[in-house]
């Protein structure tokens, strides 16, 4: 048997000009794992990163704490496949789409746009994305220049194989992505509804740990959202 690692990447900057930049707590999330790795001794055979920034950021600092005490890491191969679903498309897309046919949402969209300052603003976006991702999933069509749902799917599934099915048994692979992928790999591994790869999404912290062991032939869970290198939970975030 084989083990697969996803990493989530670390915080990433929320409410920033870029999102797709680590902060600084989302730094040191990064440094954390990569030091907390190389105590226990975790090599791996071989590392995958999306093409993000926050997700290659999170593998370059989990690699550069790895090398600074001497241990092999090796050089990450970056696979377009892991990259998270389209969060510009659905925002800027599927938002006003869904405004024009949910009065409830249209009022709860406009109340997270409303006021920057309200100390409530991550969780109004929570409830937005929450409602918008739902819209998306469940939609019965795909809306153009949007990567719809299944489309998503087959694309976690198809990077998943195509680690999988490379040659060797007992290899041990890190995969660094984003909640998103990483709820779709839990959904595919317990062959849930496909609402359950929303669900586990919502649950995964940044810079957290989801393992599965792995043949050509079989994909199961063995632990979800672990954070075993960040011992304080006053470095435990979502975003």
């Amino acid at each position: 048997m084989s083990m697969l690692t996803l990493v989530r990447h670390s915080q990433a900057s929320l409410f920033a000009d870029d999102y797709d930049v680590l902060s600084p707590l989302g730094e040191t999330q990064a440094r954390l794992l990569g030091e907390f790795w190389a105590r226990r001794q975790n090599d791996f055979d071989e590392v995958y990163c999306g093409p993000r920034a926050r997700q290659r950021q999170t593998v370059e600092f989990v690699g550069s704490a790895f090398t600074q005490v001497g241990r092999f890491w090796p050089e990450p191969v970056v696979l377009p496949e892991l990259d998270e679903y389209d969060l510009d498309g659905i925002l800027h897309t599927l938002a006003p789409d869904l405004a024009r046919q949910d009065l409830a949402f249209a009022e709860l969209l406009a109340r997270y746009r409303r006021d920057e300052s309200d100390p409530n603003r991550e969780r109004n976006f929570q409830r937005v994305f929450e409602a918008l991702t739902l819209h998306w999933a469940t939609a019965p069509s795909s809306h153009h220049g949007v990567e719809g749902f299944p489309a998503f799917r087959d694309r976690v599934e198809r990077a998943l194989r195509r680690v999988m099915e490379k040659p060797g048994s007992g290899r041990r692979v890190a995969l660094f992505t984003s909640g998103g992928f990483i709820g779709m790999s839990v959904r595919l591994a317990l062959d849930s509804p496909d609402r359950m790869a929303l669900e586990v999404n919502w649950r995964v912290r940044n810079c957290s740990l989801t393992e599965f062991v792995f043949t050509k032939d079989r994909f199961t869970l063995d632990s979800f959202n672990a954070l075993p290198h960040l011992e304080d939970p006053a470095l435990w975030t979502y975003w």
